[in-house]
């Protein structure tokens, strides 16, 4: 196998052709199917909550009961996709064709974690963690917008190999 760089993939595309098999074959293939645009459901049904919160001054337990969820969900599309890419690419984070996606989600997962450690620690008011958790919402909209780019870089090498 010749070397590359965390910014570089296969040296046709995206996957080798044993990685997209093993994709293609993987349960976990399905799961991450299914879990991503549930996530992407409770995030903007949280986000909605969020944002009444900060306008109304209402809702606040409905609120971070969302976060909560969606915080969850966060975690557990995480581990699931450690999996995956254990199974697609021999190991567990960072393989090269999802480095950056890869880093850029810890970011995404320590910004959940310290709205996560901040509510149960008591150490910020509801105004302080709901700024907390919207820019923990950023970085989950950025992240998102990376790894929808390399499903569509994905299509396509399949398209193209097709």
């Amino acid at each position: 196998m010749e070397p590359r760089t965390p910014t570089e993939g296969p040296a046709h595309g995206l996957y080798t052709k044993a990685q997209r098999a093993r994709r293609d074959a993987s349960v976990w293939t399905l799961i991450q199917g299914i879990l991503a645009p549930v996530q992407f459901l409770v995030f903007l049904v949280s986000l909605g909550l969020v944002l009444r919160f900060l306008a109304t001054g209402e809702g606040y337990e409905a609120a971070t009961l969302s976060i909560l969820v969606k915080t969850g969900f966060l975690y557990l599309i995480m581990v699931t996709g450690a999996i995956w890419e254990k199974i697609v690419f021999g190991q567990y984070l960072f393989a090269p064709a999802f480095f950056w996606e890869d880093v850029f989600s810890f970011a995404v997962i320590a910004l959940h974690t310290a709205y996560v450690y901040a509510l149960f620690a008591g150490s910020m008011g509801p105004n302080a963690l709901m700024a907390v958790a919207l820019a923990a919402y950023a970085a989950y909209v950025i992240n998102a917008g990376q790894f929808l780019l390399k499903l569509r870089a994905a299509r396509l090498q399949t398209e193209a190999a097709g």
